[in-house]
Formats: C-alpha cells, structure tokens, sequence
C-alpha cells in the first residue's frame, strides 16, 4: 500500500482511527484471554451472564474491543477477591451506570 495514493491513504486514515476507537472489535477470545490472564471459559461465562456482547466475525468467533477488555478486567478482578460471578456483573453495571450519571450531571452543572 503506497501512502501516495489517495486510496491507500484513506485506508490508513481509516485503520489508524479504528486503534483508537474504544470500541472497536479488535480481539480474538483467545488474544483477550491471554491479555486478561484469564481462560475462554471465563470471557464466555461473561457473555452468558450478559455482562459482555462481544460481537461475532464472519466465521461466528467471538470478537472483544478494549472497552469490552476494561469490563472483562474488573469483572476478574472482582471474582479473584471472592465476588460470585453474578454479584460482580450486577456491581460492574451500577459502577458502569454511576459512571454515566456523574458524566451527564458534570455536563449540566455550570462551573463555579
């Protein structure tokens, strides 16, 4: 691919701004589960508990984006401590919607 031609380029922009997209599906299981430290098991009993909806390729493989790796951390991190897995996907979702909450009320509160 030549950066010359504006086609190439293009392509490149595009792929350049999909690395920087939070929620672009980057990740094979198997990548994320040795990113997290974790098996696939694990990343697929978050599916199932609908914590995680990772989306699919064309082959039907799981696929998982960064923000979906962020959530998959916390939710190990939880159970490591003796969270069951359900309770910690319940506390991910509050933190998740807490989180939300405050950025919208920032959003509307006037600075002092």
């Amino acid at each position: 691919m030549s950066p010359d031609h504006p086609d190439d380029t293009a392509a490149l922009s595009s792929a350049a701004d999909k690395f920087d997209d939070e929620d672009y599906p980057a990740y094979t299981m198997g990548r994320a589960a040795e990113m997290l430290g974790t098996t696939p098991g694990f990343l697929r009993s978050l599916d199932e508990a609908k914590l995680l909806a990772p989306q699919r390729s064309a082959g039907g493989h799981r696929r998982y984006s960064r923000y979906q790796l962020r959530i998959a951390a916390r939710a190990r991190e939880l159970v490591d401590e003796g969270t069951p897995l359900q309770a910690a996907c319940r506390i991910i979702i509050l933190e998740d919607q807490l989180a939300e909450a405050q950025r919208l009320n920032a959003q509307h509160d006037p600075p002092h």
